[in-house]
């Protein structure tokens, strides 16, 4: 039997130990760090956000934006949209979203600023979540995307403006006008709207192919087979592409014959020939080629602007490339809506950050990031100087890439470089597939052109990474984009878009409105 005495030393052991850890539990945040504690990266915080150790801290701001969300929802925008600004990020996964921001955070000179910061369209007060798939693929193309964000049906991959009754190369379905489907641009068009294309590609691209072309294949840009048009020749001769009000981006080349240094082997100058058709329609045009013609035309006097200032896709943001002299996205963006908000019937503004896109294909992740913040800016300038009363504002992409962001990285470490603990060492970002992955390479290979086009790694190698097939996110403020929510098919984007408008499909569905 246990006596009274050891019975007392028993519980007074117990009563220490129990003690002893609840101190410990209660000593401040310990200076040294266990194994554990460094696997994930805690490296300890500047002295000034120390607040974030505060349970209060994030109480205070949870509670501020529950009141944001609260007040937004209260009161949603159900007025008609006079105008839609139509964002799209080409290939803007989600991870890129999400590293485009934390590297525009820490690119700001301040390494933990309030962690507010965010991308334009992050702050938008509705969002959603978009499945991509074509009608044929699991893994959507940039065409059959297009066709189901900008006409509200689904399409077989590589095929622009088409019902899924059109296979790729289907020349003679493609002719079909049973096939054949009408975008949000021709309803604008219909309305008595004014109209735009804006994009960083080429304007014959599949993005904004998808708006005004009937396509059996995205790459018959200046050529295709038997009695089908080639996609430039529709931009500039069929409807909707030449009753477009504004068509700002690159491809010279794709309008150019041969002779021109173009890609035309019919020798026609489709460049030529849509200054002629403006003078015989009487229209106050101009076509510009460069920043500085865009500069100096007097937006508020032209019916009609032509920009291509590109023999093919421009230049990557803030790089040297061959062609120079060319406007940002920002300028662009500001340039199509002075031309078109001068329609008292409203406009349809389609802005296409394209190079996001090209940049994942070559692994090119710190470039992707930039041009995905140089998008946001974009965004930036339509929601300041649009009214979100009459003006709906929608951003999204038409799929993602196989980019992810990996491992424990610490809050200081920069999303662009790589974390090198505990004898590992590896990029913070890198891809599934890729062109990258022939140099066997866990860290990203400097370029000699800059940290730009620094390669990220990848596993399985192919000649260009591939997209994703994971859904998208869209965002939304202006009139009715409190419907820009859930999740739902991508065809549904121009469906919300015309209510939202009444135009098209919902034209005398919302009258009393």
């Amino acid at each position: 039997m246990i006596s009274s005495y050891s019975m007392l030393l028993i519980i007074l052991l117990i009563v220490f130990v129990y003690t002893e850890n609840t101190v410990a539990r209660t000593k401040p945040y310990p200076k040294s760090k266990s194994l554990m504690d460094d696997y994930f990266a805690d490296k300890g915080r500047p002295l000034q956000q120390t607040r974030e150790y505060d349970a209060q801290f994030w109480m205070n701001r949870g509670m501020s934006d529950l009141g944001r969300r609260l007040k937004e929802l209260e009161n949603p925008i159900v007025g008609r949209a006079k105008n839609i600004v139509f964002f799209l990020g080409d290939g803007m996964s989600i991870a890129t979203v999400t590293a485009a921001r934390v590297h525009m955070e820490q690119s700001s000179g301040s390494a933990f600023p309030d962690g507010n910061a965010s991308l334009t369209f992050e702050n938008f007060p509705y969002t959603g979540l978009v499945r991509t798939y074509c009608v044929d693929k699991q893994v959507a193309d940039s065409a059959c995307s297009s066709t189901a964000y900008m006409t509200g049906v689904k399409a077989n991959s590589g095929t622009l403006g088409v019902s899924g009754a059109v296979r790729e190369n289907d020349c003679k379905a493609s002719l079909n006008s049973k096939n054949q489907v009408d975008s949000i641009l021709r309803w604008a068009q219909m309305a008595g709207k004014s109209t735009g294309i804006v994009t960083t590609t080429r304007v014959t691209h599949a993005s904004p192919a998808g708006g005004y072309a009937h396509s059996a294949n995205r790459g018959w840009e200046s050529s295709a087979p038997d009695d089908c048009l080639d996609i430039a020749q529709q931009l500039v001769t069929q409807s909707p592409g030449i009753e477009l009000d504004v068509i700002l981006g690159g491809g010279r080349q794709e309008f150019l014959p041969k002779n021109m240094n173009g890609n035309r082997e019919d020798g026609r100058d489709l460049i030529a020939e849509w200054k002629v058709r403006m003078m015989k329609n009487h229209r106050i045009y101009e076509y510009v080629k460069n920043k500085t013609e865009l500069s100096d035309v007097n937006l508020k006097d032209v019916d009609k602007l032509l920009g291509l200032f590109s023999m093919s896709h421009m230049s990557y943001t803030g790089t040297k490339e061959v062609e120079r002299d060319e406007p940002s996205l920002s300028e662009m963006t500001m340039a199509a809506i002075e031309v078109l908000r001068k329609n008292e019937n409203g406009y349809v503004l389609f802005v296409e950050g394209g190079r996001i896109d090209h940049a994942h294909h070559q692994n090119l992740a710190h470039m992707a990031l930039s041009e995905t913040i140089a998008f946001s800016r974009a965004v930036n300038v339509a929601d300041t100087v649009t009214d979100p009363e009459d003006t709906l504002v929608v951003v999204t992409s038409d799929h993602s890439h196989t980019m992810t962001i990996n491992g424990y990285p610490s809050r200081d470490d920069k999303i662009v470089e790589r974390v090198d603990r505990g004898g590992e060492s590896y990029s913070i970002l890198s891809y599934a597939n890729g062109p990258s992955a022939k140099f066997h390479k866990y860290q990203k290979q400097p370029s000699k052109y800059g940290d730009k086009f620094d390669l990220y790694p990848s596993l399985v190698p192919m000649s260009l990474e591939t997209h994703g097939g994971e859904d998208v996110a869209v965002w939304a403020r202006g009139p009715w984009a409190h419907l820009f929510v859930g999740s739902f098919e991508q065809n549904v984007l121009p469906l919300i878009m015309s209510y939202a408008s009444c135009i098209g499909p919902s034209k005398g569905k919302c009258s009393d409105r």
